[in-house]
């Protein structure tokens, strides 16, 4: 599954709708009725598709972390120094969320508000982020001398870290936004060190 636009069936376009609208108002307040509207389907399509509210709600987080695995699989191997793959991987996912406003905006209301634990959005992504631990190492691209944990949690941190902080960076700045040139306005650099 992906989130292109490209992706025009109807299942498709009932999955992109249904996060639309629950990264702006919560799964708990979209009904599958708005879902249908916004799809341009009827709630028996949906339905017949996905059964229930539930299954629409894992079916758009897989997809989250699918688009997750496809970009970091951009960068793939040997297209650059090994120094600079984990580099690079974090930019091409800071790319992909900055293209992708409504899985940022998912990600936020889900993880923030508690709501990841029902579908284990953050265990999936760590997972995905310990195949990348797993894989590099085998490369001889990453280090060994820190746990898959540890270093699960550093490309977790680097690579959503700014995703939930840049907010409170950006709401700051503009408290003092005559005091700040746009050109100035700061960007949150996120990273973690053992």
């Amino acid at each position: 599954m992906s989130l292109r636009a490209d992706d025009l069936t109807a299942k498709a376009r009932i999955r992109n709708a249904a996060l639309d609208l629950f990264a702006a108002h919560g799964v708990d307040a979209t009904s599958l009725r708005a879902v249908a509207a916004a799809a341009g389907v009827t709630v028996g399509l949906i339905v017949h598709h996905y059964g229930t509210k539930e299954a629409l709600r894992e079916a758009v987080e897989f997809a989250i972390v699918e688009q997750f695995a496809e970009t970091i699989a951009s960068v793939p191997l040997g297209s650059y120094p090994p120094d600079q793959i984990a580099p690079e991987r974090d930019r091409a996912v800071a790319a992909m969320l900055s293209a992708n406003q409504a899985i940022v905006d998912y990600l936020r209301r889900a993880i923030l508000d508690g709501s990841a634990e029902r579908g284990d959005l953050v265990s999936r992504l760590s997972r995905l982020s310990a195949q990348q631990v797993h894989d590099l190492r085998e490369a001889g691209v990453a280090s060994t001398k820190h746990t898959v944990g540890e270093q699960v949690v550093t490309i977790m941190v680097r690579q959503l870290g700014r995703l939930f902080l840049q907010p409170l960076v950006d709401r700051i700045a503009d408290e003092f936004a005559d005091d700040t040139a746009a050109s100035t306005r700061p960007h949150l650099v996120v990273d973690v060190s053992h």
